[in-house]
C-alpha cells in the first residue's frame, strides 16, 4: 500500500496550555491529514519526560506522558471547572517552557486527582479498575517509582535508602502504605492518558488515519524499568550501571557518543524469553499501528562503553540479540509492522537482519547529495518499495534549514539539478521527490511542510537545553493540504482511500 503521512510530535500542537496535547487540535490535526489524503502520523515516544524533556529519555518505557494530557478534555468531563483555568500562564506560543508548564500541569492534574476522589464518577470508577488490572504488569511499579522519587525531592532511585533501592520487601510494602495516595494519583494520570490517547487514536481510525510510534532501543537509567528489573541490566551492586550505551567515534564526533544508558544482559532477557520486551512491544502497539524500532542497528550489535570512561573512545562492539529476539517477536506478537531505523554506520550484518525479517528501512533526503549519483539515499537506489523514505527526522536539520546552513555548493548544486528545480522551495522539492519515489510509505516533518528553517528544528543531539520544544502556533494551512492532497493524488498516496 503506497501511503503517506506527517510526523508531529503531540507536544508541537498549537493550543492554548503550554504544550501540544491530545485534546481537541490533536483531533483536529488528524482530519486536517485525512483531508490531505495522508494515512499516516508519526510521533516520537509518548513517555513520561524528565531532565532534558526527551522522549527518548523517560521514566517508564510503558507509561504516557502525564503533560499531555487536554484540560479541555478533563474540562468536558467534569474533572476540571473552569476557574481550574483563570489562572493560565502567559505562555509563549511557539515554544514549550517545561519551567512554567510543568508546575501548572501538576496543579491541574492534582484537582482533577482531588474531584475524582470526592466522587459523581461512577463511569470513571470501573474504568480506572480496569485499567489497573490490564496494565498490572508495569502500572504499579511505575507508580511506586514515581511517589519515591517526588518523596525523595526528585533524586535518582540510586539515591534512595538502600531498602529501596534494592527493592527489599518490607521497604516497599511500608512505602505503598505510606505513599498510598500518591501512587493513587499517578495512576490516575496515567488512566487519564491512556483513556484520552485511546479516544484520539479512535477519532484519527475512523478517519483513515494510523499511527507510527517510536521504542528505543535503551531506557534511561533513573527509571521504573531499571529500578523494577535490575537483573536485565549490567549494574553493580549500587543499582549504578558498569557499561553505558554510546557509539564510536566517526567523522561528525572524534570522541564518538556516550548515552550513558545502562546496557541490557541480552542472555537474562533470552532466558525469560524477552518477557519484558514482549510487554513492552504489546503495550505500545496497543496505544499505535506501526512500531519504528530506534538505533535497530544495536540488535545486530551495540557500542559498549565502561561506565567508568568520559567519552564513547574506549568502547568495543557486543553482539546484540539477533535473529533470536526478532523469531520470539513473531512467535508471541504474530508479524508486527516494524520500521527498522537503520541509519547512520550500517554493516552488513545490519542489513542481514533487517532484510531477512522483511522490516523496511528508512531513506532521509537530506542526507543524498553528498558523494554523487551512488549516494543509497537518492531516490533512484532505492532497492524496491519496501523502505520508509523521509524528507528528515527529528534529530537533523529541516530541509531549509539544512539548505541554508549545512549544505555545500556542491551538495546543492548536484541537488538543484537531481530535483530539476532552483532550490528556492527546497523542502517542497524534497517532498515531491520523496512522495513520487518507488518506497511504500512517504513521511515529511511538519517543519518541512511550513517550509520553516532551523528555528523550528526539534532537537540537536549531544546538545543538552533547548530541545524538545518546538510548536506550531496554528493549524496547518489550507494551501498546504491542498499541496499535499494535490501530491498524494499524483503519486497514488491516497493509501487506504485507493
Amino acid at each position: 500500500m503506497r501511503a503517506s503521512g506527517l510526523l508531529l510530535h503531540p507536544t508541537s500542537l498549537p493550543g492554548p496550555d503550554g504544550i501540544g496535547d491530545l485534546g481537541p487540535e490533536a483531533r483536529a490535526f488528524a482530519a486536517d491529514l485525512a483531508r490531505a489524503g495522508c494515512t499516516f502520523w508519526q510521533v516520537l515516544p509518548l513517555g513520561p519526560t524528565g531532565y532534558g524533556d526527551s522522549p527518548y529519555q523517560t521514566f517508564s518505557a510503558f507509561a504516557g506522558n502525564p503533560y499531555l494530557i487536554s484540560p479541555a478534555d478533563l474540562l468536558a468531563e467534569g474533572l476540571l471547572l473552569p476557574d481550574d483555568l483563570h489562572a493560565r500562564p502567559a505562555f509563549s506560543a511557539g515554544r514549550v517552557d517545561y519551567g512554567v508548564l510543568i508546575p501548572w500541569k501538576k496543579r491541574l492534574l492534582r484537582r482533577a486527582f482531588r474531584r475524582f476522589r470526592e466522587g459523581g464518577f461512577p463511569h470513571l470508577e470501573g474504568a480506572l479498575a480496569a485499567f489497573r488490572q490490564a496494565q498490572v504488569l508495569w502500572l504499579e511499579d511505575f507508580a511506586l517509582f514515581m511517589a519515591l522519587k517526588e518523596a525523595h525531592g526528585g533524586a535518582p532511585w540510586t539515591a534512595w535508602p538502600r531498602p529501596l533501592r534494592l527493592r527489599r520487601p518490607a521497604a516497599l510494602a511500608a512505602a505503598r502504605k505510606s505513599l498510598a495516595d500518591a501512587v493513587d494519583e499517578v495512576i490516575f494520570e496515567q488512566f487519564l492518558f491512556f483513556r484520552q490517547w485511546q479516544a484520539l487514536r479512535e477519532a484519527a481510525a475512523a478517519r483513515g488515519v494510523r499511527f507510527i510510534g517510536d521504542v528505543p532501543l535503551f531506557v534511561a537509567h533513573d527509571s521504573a524499568d531499571v529500578w523494577a528489573h535490575p537483573e536485565l541490566f549490567f549494574l553493580d551492586a549500587d543499582g549504578n550501571p558498569t557499561v553505558v550505551a554510546g557509539v564510536p567515534p566517526d567523522y561528525f564526533s572524534a570522541t564518538g557518543q556516550r548515552w550513558g544508558n545502562p546496557l541490557y544482559r541480552w542472555e537474562a532477557h533470552h532466558r525469560q524469553g524477552y518477557a519484558w520486551w514482549l510487554a513492552r512491544l504489546r503495550t505500545l502497539l496497543g496505544l499505535v499501528d506501526v512500531v519504528r524500532l530506534d538505533h535497530f542497528r544495536g540488535f545486530a550489535a551495540y557500542w559498549e562503553i565502561p561506565a567508568d570512561a568520559p567519552t564513547a573512545e574506549a568502547g568495543r562492539w557486543v553482539p546484540g540479540p539477533g535473529a533470536a529476539f526478532f523469531a520470539a517477536v513473531r512467535a508471541a506478537l504474530g508479524d508486527p509492522p516494524l520500521i527498522a531505523e537503520d541509519l547512520g554506520v550500517i554493516t552488513p550484518d545490519v542489513e542481514a537482519l533487517r532484510d531477512r525479517f522483511g522490516f523496511p528501512g528508512m531513506k532521509v533526503l537530506v542526507f543524498a547529495f553528498d558523494g554523487g549519483a551512488k549516494n543509497p539515499f537518492l531516490p533512484h537506489n532505492f532497492s524496491g518499495p519496501n523502505a520508509v523514505v523521509y524528507t528528515g527526522t527529528h534529530d537533523n536539520d529541516t530541509a531549509v534549514g539544512w539548505w541554508q546552513a549545512r549544505a555545500s555548493e556542491a551538495e546543492r548544486d548536484f541537488a538543484r539539478r537531481y530535483l530539476a528545480a532552483d532550490g528556492r522551495d527546497i523542502a517542497w522539492d524534497l517532498i515531491r521527490a520523496a512522495w513520487r519515489s518507488v518506497a511504500k510509505w512517504a513521511i515529511a516533518p511538519v517543519q518541512d511542510v511550513l517550509a520553516l528553517g532551523n528555528e523550528a528544528r526539534m532537537n540537536y543531539p549531544g546538545r543538552t537545553g533547548g530541545n524538545w520544544a518546538w510548536r506550531m502556533t496554528a493549524p496547518l494551512p489550507e494551501e498546504v493540504l491542498a499541496r499535499l492532497a494535490e501530491f498524494n493524488a499524483l503519486y497514488g498516496r491516497t493509501g487506504q482511500r485507493a
